[in-house]
């Protein structure tokens, strides 16, 4: 059975059984593992099976979960071996058959004496001419699949497979620092041919000199110490069983990410210095990768705090606004009630009233823009979401005395649909048709209509089919929307209301149209007036898995040819 071993923490020696398909969670709530770590997160990580495999997931914990040093952003597989950090505690997870330390030792000078053949910098090639198109093939493979991973651990683990297949070795290991600079080197991936069965078996030693010499950016290709006369009465080479190893660095330019190890204990099998050359220039590469790996997370960083300046400044445009807009009302309330007029106070009272609306959708909007939506769907008729949007809508109709008309079919059949996102879209849509019409003359109409499947009628596409769906169309005669500013108007933090707009109602609205695989159109000439179209699939509910993860789910595509 796998399991558990905390090896540093306040649970240090306490050992937590895996049972097969039965996930556990790392934390200090009473559902948990049981942990006294204080610097634990109540829901810190997740440990999930999938037959024998199992898979770890951080839940959004103060400090994060680490394996093997590097903190994962995302759920990955474990491999026996892998030691997880959760605050202040460090598990090892393996068979229960696997020692109770850590896989990988790094041994001081005098406890493993290692006959050092070759040394090589990581620039020289010392290939023959015989083995070039060989390294030529397993380089050209090397780049495949860096090029197609980003994330780190992947990344390693598929080099890691790589090099098993090309060097054939017993054991692998590939180092990377600690997570402090004065720290230790830790494993990032351990990989064994076949699986260890005794404790000697599973732990690897690696010489601290060689991988001191390694992290200078030179090769280290190690003898079989145990033929050679000088340490026949060496008891540590005898009982670590190192015949042949190599150690690389992973560099780019003056950049160190770790080294690559590899060891085999079989008389038959000693490596050579053209394998040393080729582990090398696998290290080059590697490192080539972390590079533009820890470059693209840069870029993403820069450009996601980039983002959040952004937002943070338009959101607190709009905040600042339906503040000064509350304190007016409040003003006029007050002057209004120590005055004794009722008149003026209900003044007040209806900037206040509007202001409040006008945070109620602000904050609708930032949860629908700020998370991943998930729809739940259930059949609903649009009429009846166009008539309640309606209702909400006619206080300020009528306090701009202007028409609100409704044309919806009444035989119309219910649609699978998210009554609650759909909703939110609608009013956002006529509340903008509202804000946009002259007072006094001022007309806005919710028209939804079902329409059957039907020909395209286009001669480039004669099977193509309109599949069936509900439109829906808000009409306003408002003065329309500027030619030059039809192209972003669903763009977050774009809007043409001035300081009564936040810029992310039509983009709310996109979203969860797309999102219910519909699509969105605006038409609009200056003078007159605008109308939003929203087509939604009526068939949806056999187009999407409400059952579905947020993983499982496919990226969304309109339903509607053309996009």
């Amino acid at each position: 059975m796998l399991s558990l071993l905390v090896i540093q923490g306040p649970d240090a020696g306490k050992r937590f059984a895996l049972p097969k398909d039965v996930p556990q969670l790392l934390g200090r709530s009473s559902e948990a593992l049981p942990m006294t770590d204080t610097t634990v997160s109540r829901r810190h990580a997740e440990l999930t099976p999938d037959g024998d495999t199992w898979f770890i997931r951080d839940l959004k914990s103060q400090n994060g979960t680490w394996i093997n040093g590097v903190q994962i952003r995302e759920r990955i597989r474990l491999e026996p071996g892998d030691q997880i950090r959760v605050g202040a505690t460090v598990l090892l997870f393996g068979p229960d058959a696997v020692g109770n330390g850590p896989a990988v030792t790094i041994t001081e000078d005098g406890e493993q004496q290692t006959e050092v053949e070759a040394r090589m910098h990581s620039g020289d090639t010392g290939y023959s001419a015989e083995a070039a198109a060989e390294h030529l093939r397993v380089i050209y493979q090397l780049t495949a699949l860096t090029a197609r991973l980003a994330n780190k651990r992947e990344l390693l683990e598929a080099v890691m497979e790589l090099v098993f297949k090309e060097f054939k070795p017993e054991r692998g290991v590939i180092m990377i620092p600690g997570e402090t600079p004065d720290a230790d080197m830790v494993p990032g991936v351990i990989k064994y041919r076949d699986p260890p069965k005794t404790e000697d078996d599973a732990r690897i030693h690696v010489s601290r000199t060689i991988l001191g010499v390694a992290m200078n950016g030179e090769g280290v290709l190690s003898s079989n110490a145990m033929t050679d006369p000088r340490f026949a009465m060496g008891d540590s080479v005898q009982r670590y069983q190192i015949r042949s190893a190599i150690c690389s660095p992973i560099t780019f330019g003056e950049q160190r990410f770790g080294a690559i190890y590899i060891d085999s204990s079989s008389v038959n099998h000693a490596f050579t210095e053209e394998q040393l050359a080729l582990l090398n220039a696998v290290g080059q590469h590697t490192g080539l990768a972390l590079a533009n790996a820890d470059e693209h997370l840069m870029r993403m960083n820069n450009e996601r705090l980039a983002a959040i300046g952004e937002t943070v400044a338009s959101l607190s445009h709009s905040i600042k606004n339906i503040l000064q807009g509350l304190r007016g009302g409040a003003d006029v309330v007050e002057i209004g009630l120590d005055k004794g007029d009722l008149a003026i106070a209900r003044n007040g009272w209806g900037i206040l009233r509007r202001n409040l609306d006008r945070i109620v959708g602000l904050t609708m909007n930032m949860l629908a823009f700020g998370r991943k939506l998930q729809l739940n769907l259930e059949l609903t008729r649009i009429n009846t979401i166009a008539e309640e949007c309606a209702q909400l809508a006619e206080p300020t109709c009528q306090e701009k005395n202007i028409a609100l008309i409704i044309d919806a079919d009444p035989e119309m059949p219910p649609i699978a649909v998210d009554p609650g996102l759909i909703h939110q879209a609608l009013m956002n849509l006529l509340m903008n048709a509202v804000e946009a019409v002259e007072k006094d003359t001022g007309a806005v109409t919710i028209r939804v209509a079902f329409h059957e499947a039907r020909p395209l009628m286009d001669p480039k596409r004669p099977s193509a089919t309109t599949p069936p769906h509900v439109e829906i169309r808000v009409i306003d005669n408002g003065p329309g929307i500027p030619q030059d500013k039809l192209a972003w108007i669903f763009e977050p933090f774009n809007t043409t209301k001035g300081i009564r707009g936040t810029g992310l109602g039509l983009a709310v609205t996109k979203r969860i149209i797309y999102e219910h695989r519909g699509r969105i159109r605006v038409e609009s000439k200056p003078n007159q007036g605008s109308v939003f179209r929203v087509l939604l699939p009526a068939d949806l509910d056999a187009q999407i898995d409400p059952s579905a993860t947020a993983n499982d789910k496919p990226a969304m595509k309109s339903m509607f040819p053309g996009g």
